[in-house]
């Protein structure tokens, strides 16, 4: 575990990278070059890298084990290939021993990564693996950009000419629970002296965090987000969605009009289809009433199998996007991916730990 005093490199912003090198008596345009190093080279001991004196100098004395700062560098605890052969599952344990889950996947040449924001989840969607998981912990900004790293230094090793195009926060936790870490390391990842990710190829996906979807908009922040709704009414959407009883349908849909007024920005909407709750084309018919005039693109999701629920992925839903087409609402299925190796959507929850805790309790 690392010193609590001690400072992660990994979550510092190109400026702040700046003024912490001037305070130590280097001078800040080495920033340039410690960032790429860590970001765009994705070293992992910048000590053993050919730095400029002043600058190597300086981090040989300050960074590494037991030092004042370090890289964030997770611990690769497992990986889980799927059958379709283009869905990649990291297990990943962080320097206190939570353990997170990042997927990686391929889509016609194109990779995308699906982080983690927290150790588990506090929303408690009652279809979602992590929310049944429970919280644990925020993630850190420098936690959270290593797995960006992490993805990219596999795709170094097995598809050295392709790099990864796009970031989905769908990964364990709420992101807009941990708003700051969130946000600081996505403007780490997208700035392009480093990972040089497009901020409009990445994703924010929240159960419906109102206040923070408020702040993105009052913040102008570039990225996409993506709301889970799931409901077409209050009490549809509760019985799936706790957080819908803080924040109930009125004030998120409320909330949306607001994003996209003062964005431009459309959002997608998540939806998970459900047999005999959300599915029907009355519930798609209401849907559409809710969603009128906003700006907006709706992702419809099988339901993916989760230990402690009992619901029914629908068996069609095509009637539900034709509903919402009809109604003038681009509507589009998502590719299912990894749900042999529970990389799916709602799926993720360190299941290779829960495997190792029943065994131990068996002994």
């Amino acid at each position: 575990m690392k010193d609590a005093a001690s400072t992660s490199l990994s979550g510092l912003s190109f400026p702040e990278l700046e003024e912490l090198l001037s305070t130590n008596g280097v001078r800040a345009h080495h920033a340039k070059e410690l960032f790429r190093t860590i970001h765009r080279e994705m070293v992992i001991d910048p000590a053993a890298s050919p730095l400029s004196p002043p600058l190597a100098k300086w981090v040989s004395e300050n960074v590494g084990a037991g030092k004042k700062y370090f890289i964030d560098l997770p611990q690769q605890a497992d990986e889980i290939h799927s059958s379709d052969g283009l869905t990649r599952k990291y297990l990943l344990r962080l320097a206190d021993g939570q353990v997170i889950e990042t997927v990686l996947m391929e889509y016609k040449g194109r990779f995308t990564a699906c982080l983690s924001s927290q150790a588990g989840c506090a929303m408690g969607c009652v279809f979602c693996a992590t929310g049944q998981m429970g919280f644990v912990r925020h993630l850190t900004a420098g936690e959270i950009v290593s797995q960006v790293l992490h993805v990219r230094r596999v795709l170094a090793e097995t598809h050295p000419h392709r790099r990864l195009r796009n970031i989905v926060l769908m990964g364990m936790g709420e992101p807009l629970h941990n708003y700051d870490a969130v946000m600081q390391a996505m403007g780490i990842v997208s700035d392009r002296r480093g990972s040089c990710i497009g901020a409009s190829f990445i994703s924010i996906s929240t159960v419906g965090y109102v206040p923070h979807i408020l702040r993105m908009a009052e913040e102008k922040r570039p990225y996409r987000l993506a709301v889970s709704l799931h409901g077409s009414t209050e009490a549809e959407r509760s019985a799936l969605v706790p957080a819908s009883k803080k924040w109930d349908l009125e004030t998120l849909i409320s909330a949306c009009r607001s994003y996209t007024s003062q964005t431009g920005n459309r959002i997608f909407f998540e939806w998970t289809l459900i047999a005999g709750k959300n599915d029907s084309v009355e519930t798609a018919q209401r849907l559409a009433a809710l969603l009128e005039g906003i700006p907006s693109h709706v992702n419809l999701i099988p339901l993916n199998p989760t230990e402690g629920y009992e619901g029914v992925g629908s068996a069609s839903g095509s009637e539900f996007q034709e509903t919402l087409r009809a109604a003038g609402i681009p509507c589009t299925f998502r590719q299912r991916r990894g749900i042999d190796v529970a990389a799916g959507c709602g799926m993720l929850k360190a299941e290779r730990l829960k495997r190792e805790s029943r065994q131990s309790a068996q002994k």
